[in-house]
C-alpha cells in the first residue's frame, strides 16, 4: 500500500521566539536553521523580516540548503494595495521560498484586532496570497483562532479558509491559537474543512498546549485528514507552548497507527538523531534537558524497580513501547534503595564494570548504597557518584589528590561606596604527589568560591580541568528545622559535551556540596584516563 506523504513545519525560530525568557540572535538562528534543514524538516520558518532587526538580517540570504525558508507575516492591510504595504514588500523581497501569511478567521477578531469588515479581510487574504504566488515564492496561510472562530461563526471561518486555498495556497494551515481545542473537536471540524471543498493534501495544523493536547490535537488533525503538521523543538512557545515535533516525529514514523498510513522526510537513520537533536537545542538555550521529556529524556526509557529490571533483562519490550537506539537514546535501569541485584549488574555492565553475580563485593555495593540512600544520597539522579563508589568498592580508585583541609567565611560588610555586599572566601589545602598546595578564592556564595579553590591549582593535573564548568546545582532538605540534613545535587559537564551528575549529603550544606564538587573532579580525572565515563559520553 502506497504511504501519504506527511510535511513537517518548524517554526521554532518564529513562534519558539515568543517563549519568555528566549531571544535568538542571528547567530543563533544560523545554527538552529542548520540543525533543522540537517534533521530532515519540511519547512524551517525563520521569523518575520522587517519586523525586528534580528529577522530582518537573519532573511538577507537563504539560511537552509534542503529544507524550504519560510518568511512569516501579516497579510495586506485592509484600504492599502499590495504595492503599497511595506510588510508585504519586506515579505516578497526577503530570501525566502515561502511565505506564510497569518490572516484573521474569526470574525471577532477582524471587527476588534483589525477594526475592518470581513469582506476587507477576506480581499487581503486573496490579494495577499496572489502577489506571493506572483513573486515565484510558496504560499501558505495560517488561519489564526480557526477553530474558536468556527465554533463561533463556521461560515466566515470556512470563507477565510476557502479564500486562501482558492487564491494558490499551497497549504491553508488551521491553528488552535488559544490552545483550548479537544482532540474530538480538531477531528469533526477537520472533517467540515474538508467536506467544504479544501483537500486535506492542501491543509496544516497548528496547535498550543495550553491544555497539555497540542501533540495530541495535531495527530487528531492527521487522522481526520490534514497533511501538514506544524510545532517547534522541544514544544518550546508563547505560554504553555506549542506542538511538541520532538514527540510527534518518532510517534509518526514508530507507532503503527501512522507509519503503517503515512511517510515524513524524516528517514530511519536521522530518526536515530532525535535525542541529539533535542538535547543540542536546550545546550543552546542554556538550560538542562527535560529528564522525563517522552522518547529523547534521560528517563524515557529508565526503570527503578528491580522486578522490572529483571523482565528488561529478560526482554526488553516487557517495559519499553519503542526500541529507545530507533530515537538515539538508552535504556536505564536505575539503582536505588527499591532496586534489586538485576539492576546493580545491568547498569555495571553498561559501564564497563564486569563483577559475577554471586561476588560477595557487589552483595556489600548493594549494602552501601541501600544504607545511604536511606541517609539521603540519590544515586539515581546522580550517576557519577554511583560509579565512583561501584569502581572504589569493587576495584579501587586511584588517588589523583587529597583534600586535607577547607575552610570558607561569609563576610557581609559595606564597601568603599556605601554598598551593602556579601563576600564569601574560601581556603583550600590540596595534597598532590605529597606536596601540599593551599589556594584561595573569592566567589559569588560560599560553594562558588570552594569550586574556584579547589580548582586553582591541582599541580599535574590542573590542565586537565580547564574545560569543566559546573551546569547545574540543586539544594533539597531532606527533614525539617535549621539543623536539617541537607542533599546536594550538581551537574557537570566538559568540552566533549558531556554531562554527569554528582550528590553530596550531610547536615552542613556547605559539606554536602563540597562532597558532590570532589567527586566531580575525580570522576572528570577518571573519564580523561578513559576508566570511567562510559555513560556520560554517550
Amino acid at each position: 500500500m502506497t504511504r501519504e506523504r506527511l510535511y513537517l513545519f518548524d517554526t521554532t525560530l518564529r513562534d519558539g521566539q515568543q517563549t519568555p525568557g528566549i531571544d535568538f540572535s542571528v547567530e543563533d538562528k544560523i545554527a538552529i536553521a542548520k540543525l533543522l534543514d540537517e534533521f530532515g524538516m519540511d519547512y524551517v520558518e525563520g521569523g518575520y523580516p522587517g519586523a525586528n532587526p534580528t529577522d530582518t538580517a537573519f532573511f538577507q540570504q537563504k539560511r537552509t540548503a534542503r529544507a524550504k525558508f519560510v518568511a512569516f507575516g501579516m497579510t495586506k492591510r485592509a484600504g492599502v494595495s499590495a504595492s503599497n504595504d511595506p510588510g508585504l514588500a519586506a515579505l516578497v523581497q526577503s530570501k525566502s521560498d515561502a511565505i506564510c501569511f497569518v490572516a484573521k478567521s474569526w470574525d471577532y477578531h477582524v471587527r476588534v484586532a483589525l477594526g475592518c469588515t470581513n469582506e476587507e479581510n477576506l480581499e487581503a487574504i486573496k490579494t495577499s496570497v496572489e502577489t506571493a504566488v506572483a513573486s515565484g515564492k510558496e504560499a501558505m496561510v495560517d488561519c489564526e483562532h480557526f477553530f474558536d472562530g468556527f465554533k463561533a461563526n463556521p461560515d466566515y471561518a470556512l470563507a477565510c479558509a476557502k479564500t486562501a486555498y482558492d487564491a494558490g495556497a499551497r497549504w491553508v494551515v488551521l491553528c488552535d491559537t488559544n490552545g483550548g481545542t479537544q482532540p474530538s473537536e480538531v477531528r469533526a471540524i477537520v472533517a467540515k474543512v474538508i467536506a467544504s471543498g479544501i483537500p486535506g493534501d492542501h491543509l496544516g495544523i497548528h496547535a498550543h498546549d495550553d491544555t497539555g493536547q497540542a501533540v495530541a490535537n495535531s495527530l487528531a488533525a492527521v487522522e481526520a485528514g490534514v497533511r501538514q503538521i506544524q510545532g517547534t523543538l522541544n514544544g518550546i512557545g508563547e505560554r504553555c507552548g506549542n506542538a511538541n515535533l520532538i514527540s510527534i516525529v518518532p510517534t509518526l514514523a514508530l507507532k503503527p497507527a501512522f507509519a503503517d498510513r503515512f511517510v515524513s522526510g524524516i528517514s530511519a537513520e536521522a530518526l536515530t538523531g532525535i535525542s541529539r537533536l533535542s538535547r543540542a537545542f536546550d545546550e543552546l538555550l542554556n538550560r538542562a534537558p527535560e529528564a522525563q521529556a517522552p522518547y529523547v529524556g534521560v528517563s524515557a526509557f529508565a526503570t527503578k524497580a528491580g522486578i522490572h529490571a529483571s523482565a528488561l533483562a529478560k526482554e526488553p519490550a516487557t517495559y519499553e513501547h519503542v526500541p529507545p537506539e530507533t530515537v538515539g537514546n538508552r535504556r536505564r535501569v536505575m539503582v536505588s534503595d527499591q532496586g534489586g541485584k538485576a539492576n546493580f549488574l545491568a547498569e555495571l555492565k553498561r559501564r564497563g564494570i564486569e563483577v559475577p553475580r554471586d561476588d560477595h563485593r557487589l552483595d556489600a555495593l548493594i549494602g552501601v548504597v541501600k544504607e545511604r540512600e536511606a541517609e539521603g544520597y540519590a544515586y539515581e539522579g546522580a550517576d557519577a557518584s554511583f560509579e565512583l563508589l561501584a569502581r572504589k568498592m569493587l576495584h579501587g580508585l586511584p588517588e589523583f589528590f587529597n583534600v586535607t583541609s577547607f575552610r570558607c567565611m561569609v563576610e557581609r560588610r559595606f564597601d568603599a561606596n556605601g554598598q551593602l555586599k556579601t563576600v564569601s572566601e574560601a581556603i583550600v589545602k590540596v595534597l598532590v604527589d605529597g606536596e601540599e598546595k593551599m589556594s584561595v578564592a573569592e566567589g559569588h556564595g560560599p560553594v562558588n568560591a570552594l569550586d574556584i579553590a579547589l580548582r586553582k591549582d591541582l599541580g599535574k593535573y590542573q590542565s586537565e580541568i580547564v574545560d569543566l564548568e559546573l551546569a547545574d546545582f540543586k539544594v533539597r532538605i531532606l527533614n525539617g528545622g535549621t539543623e536539617a540534613i541537607t542533599r546536594v545535587l550538581i551537574e557537570s559537564h566538559d568540552g566533549t559535551g558531556a554531562r554527569w551528575w554528582t550528590v553530596g549529603v550531610s547536615e552542613n550544606i556547605i559539606d554536602a556540596s563540597f562532597q558532590a564538587l570532589m567527586d566531580s573532579i575525580i570522576y572528570k580525572l577518571m573519564k580523561n584516563r578513559e576508566m570511567a565515563g562510559l555513560v556520560a559520553a554517550e
